[in-house]
Parts: C-alpha cells; sequence; structure tokens
C-alpha cells in the first residue's frame, strides 16, 4: 500500500468523522444513525481497498457501491435527508479506498460532498418550509375550504396539499400538507379573513 493510498484512507476517515459528528449530529441527535453512517463509510472504505489491492476490476467497486445503494435500513424510519447523508458517506468511502493516481482530485470529491452537505442540510436553508401530514376532524370535500381550514390551524400559508383520505362517514379528512411559515405568524389569508370579519361585525 502506498504512501498516497494511506493518507487518502486518512483523508476519508477524517472527512466522515466531520460529516457524522460535525456537521449530522449537532443538528439531528440521532446517535443511531451516527454510527450507521461510521460503519458504512469504514465498512465501504475497506473492501474497496481490498477490492483495489487485489487488483479487481474498477467496475467491480461500482458494482458494490450500486448493491449497496439499494439497502434500506427497515427497523427505523429514514427520511431523505438521512438518505443522503447515508449516501455521502458510501460515497467517500469508495473515493478513499479505489486505487488512484493521485491524492488531490479524491481529497478534493471527499471535500466536495462535506461543503454539499453542511451547506443543503444548513437550518438557514429553507427554514420556512414544512411538511406534515394531518388529520382533521371534518370531512372537506372542498379544496379552497380544507385549504383555509390548514392555514388557519397552522398560521402559515399551504403550499400544497394532497388528500390522502376522506371518510364521509367518520367525518375526518387525511392530509399531506406542504406549508411555509409566515414571518408574522399569520397567512395571508388569516389576514384577510380577519379583515372580512371585522367589517362584518
Amino acid at each position: 500500500m502506498t504512501t498516497t493510498s494511506l493518507a487518502l484512507i486518512a483523508v476519508d476517515i477524517v472527512a466522515a468523522l466531520v460529516l457524522a459528528l460535525g456537521i449530522y449530529y449537532p443538528r439531528h441527535r440521532r446517535r443511531d444513525l451516527v454510527v450507521a453512517f461510521l460503519g458504512v463509510n469504514v465498512g465501504v472504505l475497506a473492501v474497496a481497498t481490498v477490492l483495489g489491492t487485489a487488483e479487481v476490476a474498477l467496475g467491480l467497486g461500482l458494482g458494490l457501491f450500486g448493491v449497496l445503494s439499494i439497502i434500506r435500513l427497515r427497523s427505523s424510519e429514514i427520511s431523505q435527508r438521512e438518505v443522503a447523508y447515508y449516501f455521502a458517506a458510501l460515497a467517500m468511502g469508495l473515493i478513499g479506498g479505489l486505487p488512484s493516481g493521485g491524492l488531490l482530485l479524491p481529497a478534493a470529491l471527499i471535500a466536495l460532498i462535506l461543503v454539499v452537505m453542511w451547506a443543503v442540510d444548513h437550518p438557514s436553508l429553507l427554514a420556512r418550509s414544512r411538511h406534515q401530514v394531518v388529520r382533521l376532524d371534518r370531512a372537506y370535500a372542498l379544496e379552497s375550504e380544507l385549504r383555509d381550514e390548514l392555514e388557519a390551524r397552522l398560521g402559515a400559508t399551504v403550499t400544497s396539499l394532497t388528500v390522502q383520505q376522506l371518510d364521509l362517514v367518520n367525518d375526518s379528512t387525511l392530509v399531506d400538507v406542504r406549508y411555509r411559515l409566515d414571518p408574522q405568524g399569520a397567512s395571508p389569508r388569516q389576514v384577510r379573513r380577519a379583515a372580512r370579519t371585522e367589517v362584518a361585525s
């Protein structure tokens, strides 16, 4: 094993620690996924290093990436955000373990992954956007009426909604709603509704 390979392994391990402990854990506080990210990274790094040492074709290493990409941990729910961290850890392990002609390009790619994950998952990016599945204790057949009710209850502007279940027997509505929190805590629709109420009174 060359000095470049050892240096690249060290870069990958440091980057994995930064990803899991420096970026992910302070923001999301899931210890179990910290273990998963580090385990996946080091495991893929070890396998890719062995494949490279055994002079196995590079295509087999990329095939390993494809196989690992379909693994889903079914013991607990994983959000799309956490899937992104999972793939980032996996990709860094492959970059660090596969044979390379130099240190600069792989290290730059690993650094790029870290920078992108830090930026796109930053709390200030799209901070007011939210997503919830809401069950209302009334059956709303009209989308406009449903939107008004959701905005009144959430104190936000609804950007998208999808009715998942409309129960006319038990009088309930299950809706997947995406909304944006307003700076003053009241949506424009709420403000208009309050104005109409004042005029009517």
